[in-house]
């Protein structure tokens, strides 16, 4: 049976367990983290922490010579052996760091590819997500003929989040969605994730920029070293002295 989370919403997404090793090198102890429909959950941590490898790790995604163990379970169902294509069928959908967009082909076609599972998969109506996406980045649907190397970084991570969401997917899972964008454009970014909670879709967002993460997060999990070492409401994390000093005043040293 699945337990209610701590909002006492019947999560999509409950990690119990979860452990990722590169040979003998454990990157990921023991993680635990719930998500819920509509919920915005943040991972928070610096450099090396092991955000990435828990997100891969859900995902199945880990790469060469990567192990994970524990249980991932998915609307009620464990998914910890299922294959990444299995998983993104499901409807678990993960925008990596990197966002991975096709640079030659046009924000369209970008998009169109974000639906194409749903399209093999023969359901009728696979492009109904394109006019909830245009209406949620109006700038994407501007440039619908552009190629999408030629948008800025801002309107790469929105594309990228553009696309995963022609998926329709339960599960949206964000790698540093932040990384490398001005600060104007991080606060757009960021209103439109918040803005996802509207569409019932869970959140999991991984992110440095703690002081972000948790403005528009429900809950939150702080990772060092591999470990959730803190947990809480966002809220109540924004207002934790551990969190304040390490996080959300001082720049921590990377770990």
């Amino acid at each position: 049976m699945v337990s209610k989370n701590e909002a006492g919403v019947m999560p999509v997404l409950e990690v119990a367990g979860l452990s990722a090793r590169y040979g003998k090198v454990e990157a990921l102890h023991r993680a635990a983290i719930k998500v819920g429909a509509g919920q915005i959950v943040s991972v928070i941590g610096p450099n090396g922490a092991g955000k990435s490898t828990l997100l891969n790790a859900i995902m199945g995604a880990l790469p060469t010579g990567g192990y994970a163990s524990g249980h991932v379970r998915y609307l009620g169902d464990e998914v910890g052996a299922l294959a990444i294509e299995k998983r993104v069928a499901r409807g678990m959908c993960l925008v990596p760091e990197k966002r991975e967009l096709f640079a030659s082909m046009s924000v369209e076609d970008n998009l169109l590819l974000g639906a194409y599972r749903r399209k093999r998969a023969g359901e009728k109506a696979w492009l109904d997500q394109l006019k909830p996406v245009f209406t949620l980045f109006p700038r994407l649907k501007e440039r619908r003929r552009q190629a999408a190397g030629t948008l800025s970084g801002g309107e790469r991570q929105m594309l990228a989040v553009g696309r995963a969401l022609m998926g329709k997917p339960d599960l949206l899972m964000l790698d540093e969605p932040s990384l490398g964008l001005a600060p104007l454009i991080v606060k757009e970014i960021f209103h439109i994730i918040s803005a996802l909670r509207q569409t019932g879709v869970a959140t999991l967002l991984i992110e440095q920029n703690a002081r972000a993460a948790l403005q528009i997060s429900d809950y939150g999990y702080v990772l060092e070293t591999g470990e959730i070492v803190l947990e809480g409401p966002a809220g109540e994390l924004a207002q934790n002295p551990q969190v304040i000093e390490t996080y959300l005043g001082l720049t921590r040293k990377a770990a």
